[in-house]
């Protein structure tokens, strides 16, 4: 009996070299990613598999490929690290193994749709970093045991050592790759500000033209931006790019934010012509007690700090950029930042809904917004307005003023 089992493992393993071997190193990513669940599915005897790869600057998992849970993909289902089954997978970067699948232990809907009954999940890493999650699961109940998490994490970490797996990583094109390119992967840590942003895309080609950045001026002051391009694809992510470049530009010349806003719009017009732009461009002085605000056409970000009720400030919105009307006379509203404080600015596409009025998406943001950390900030409005599967692209900024 012994010795069947041993011969039975010495099976399982040469499949498990077969599902991710050098044979499979011509194939494309997305052929890669379908052979290997397909050999994964039969190697385990399961009923579906599938693969989530993190969007680093959303925080999110996104189905990829998936055998047996096709419709997760067709969906673009994505999930936060931390939320369900692959959420928690990708946050305690560990196998996890649920016995017995039920709606207050899974969040996709897909996974209930289909019958699963039990899942087992492990980390994909490469160079001791998330790359994503791979899962399998049973239709009927079944415990899996030690070898069935260790010939899974042994696949995945196959996958993981894939180079174009990390290189392909939701870059399917280049575009995708300028959008990212453009969004900050890291953001200024100043010691009387902490910030934290999202971005997430809200079409399968994962590019627009929504962005934020944020830089620290020679005068030792903070420039924050938050833009929206009209449109989606790679022609609007390539507007953005310009648009964000030359506000770069303008912020090293101009000391009032307003200004900057008008010499962007005479590049808009002249430049970019039919481009319609929205944007916020904000200095905040390097004790971080205001913040001097210029809006063209952007929603006013919100505001709360201890002791007041949470609301959209009280700015001028010019405006926008690009619309080639003369004589605008572009402002520039300053507004106290008290310690404690937190400002969350945002494109439309976060409070944005067909079946109610924009105010009603801003005050259900306000109301969203706690006192806490910006990384929580972010986590909490995301998961409160049910922005990880957007119908239009998100770009979300949360800024805290140190103190309170």
């Amino acid at each position: 009996m012994v010795r069947a089992e041993s011969q039975q493992d010495e099976q399982r393993w040469r499949h498990v070299e077969a599902a991710t071997g050098a044979t499979l190193s011509r194939l494309d990513v997305a052929d890669l990613f379908d052979e290997v669940l397909d050999r994964v599915r039969e190697l385990l005897q399961v009923d579906t598999a599938a693969i989530l790869l993190l969007d680093v600057r959303a925080r999110h998992l996104v189905a990829t490929a998936a055998r047996g849970l096709e419709e997760e993909v067709r969906q673009g289902f994505r999930v936060s690290v931390g939320r369900g089954f692959a959420g928690q997978v990708a946050l305690t970067q560990r196998p996890v193994i649920i016995e017995d699948v039920s709606r207050d232990k899974v969040v996709n809907p897909v996974l209930l749709q289909t019958g699963v009954r039990s899942l087992l999940g492990v980390p994909i890493l490469s160079g001791g970093s998330l790359v994503g999650v791979l899962h399998v699961g049973s239709l009927v109940p079944r415990r899996f045991g030690p070898d069935d998490v260790r010939l899974l994490e042994l696949v995945a970490t196959h996958v993981g050592l894939a180079g174009r797996v990390r290189q392909n990583t939701l870059d399917h094109s280049a575009a995708l790759a300028l959008q990212r390119s453009l969004i900050p992967a890291e953001l200024p840590d100043l010691p009387s500000l902490r910030m934290a942003g999202r971005y997430v895309p809200g079409h399968a080609s994962g590019v627009g033209g929504d962005w934020y950045d944020v830089f620290t001026l020679p005068s030792g002051w903070l420039g924050v931006v938050m833009g929206d391009v009209s449109g989606h694809g790679l022609q609007s992510a390539i507007i953005m790019g310009r648009i964000r470049s030359a506000l770069r530009a303008y912020a090293l010349v101009c000391d009032d934010p307003a200004e900057a806003l008008t010499l962007l719009d005479r590049k808009v017009v002249h430049f970019e012509a039919g481009s319609l732009t929205t944007a916020l461009y904000a200095m905040i002085p390097p004790d971080g007690a205001t913040i001097h605000l210029s809006l063209a056409g952007h929603p006013a970000p919100v505001l709360a700090a201890p002791g007041r009720r949470t609301a959209t400030v009280a700015a001028h919105i010019d405006p926008p950029l690009g619309i080639g009307r003369t004589g605008i006379r572009r402002r520039t509203t300053t507004i106290d930042f008290p310690p404690g404080g937190v400002l969350v600015a945002y494109t439309d596409g976060l409070v944005e809904r067909r079946d109610e009025l924009f105010d009603a998406g801003v005050a259900r943001l306000a109301a969203a917004v706690p006192l806490a950390s910006p990384d929580t900030v972010c986590d909490t409005v995301m998961a409160t307005l049910d922005a990880e599967n957007p119908a239009d692209d998100v770009a979300l900024l949360a800024i805290r003023r140190s103190g309170g």
